[in-house]
């Protein structure tokens, strides 16, 4: 895990309004430290602190070798993760991977339902055919990614980079793409029925037989965007 400067960590957070949430590598480690600092442990790998008390976190961190981050700090992440610990930990309960550093992986075919790859950074990853349905990933870098064939219905894309990402054949209906970008990106046959792209940057993306019924467009930037085919209606 990359930590920021201790003033610079300090001055972030003053103006965060999730200050006291604090995220650690597994849920042993969260569990654990919300129990030897009167913290609230969420199930998952974090807590919830009334006043986070940096010294006393990094104490107890060092005391079982843990590591831990704020919630939503986006220029700090977990050190990089292989495809297969990110799917053993899954299949153990864990969901929560803020932050995660996945960049390259390849994760195939695999069922990933709700999980949080919010910030998470998984450009030139293969991800073909995974079901990735109410998954939270916000603010995710997919920058050319292969997202081909992913269900990827009633997911939070808001913010994403999905620039020259792959969608061809996706499943993306009622999916919230609000400000997402999506320059340059191969969406030919994905189904965005009832999908959220307000805002969202379009240009040079290729949406030929695509399924935007229902879709809600306002504010998108489309500029040569091809459209062939595409059911607007």
């Amino acid at each position: 895990m990359v930590l920021l400067p201790q003033r610079l960590l300090q001055f972030t957070n003053w103006f965060s309004p999730k200050q006291n949430v604090i995220l650690f590598d597994t849920p042993t480690a969260a569990n654990e430290i919300a129990f030897m600092l009167g913290g609230e442990w969420d199930g998952c790998n974090g807590i919830v602190m009334n006043k986070c008390d940096e010294v006393a976190v990094n104490t107890a961190a060092s005391l079982i070798q843990a590591q831990w981050c704020y919630s939503g700090a986006e220029v700090t992440y977990l050190t990089r993760l292989t495809a297969n610990e990110l799917l053993r930990r899954y299949q153990a309960g864990e969901k929560n991977f803020t932050n995660a550093n996945l960049r390259g992986v390849t994760i195939t075919s695999n069922k990933l339902v709700a999980i949080n790859l919010s910030w998470a950074k998984l450009s030139g990853s293969n991800l073909w055919e995974t079901n990735l349905s109410y998954a939270d990933l916000t603010a995710a870098d997919f920058t050319n990614t292969d997202l081909s064939l992913t269900n990827l219905s009633k997911t939070t894309l808001s913010m994403c980079n999905l620039t020259r990402a792959n969608l061809s054949q996706a499943n993306l209906k009622e999916s919230n793409l609000y400000r997402a970008c999506l320059k340059d990106a191969d969406l030919t046959q994905a189904d965005l029925t009832g999908a959220n792209l307000t805002l969202a940057d379009l240009t040079g993306a290729n949406l030929s037989q695509a399924k935007l019924t229902f879709a809600n467009l306002e504010g998108a930037k489309v500029v040569e965007t091809e459209l062939a085919k595409a059911e607007l209606l």
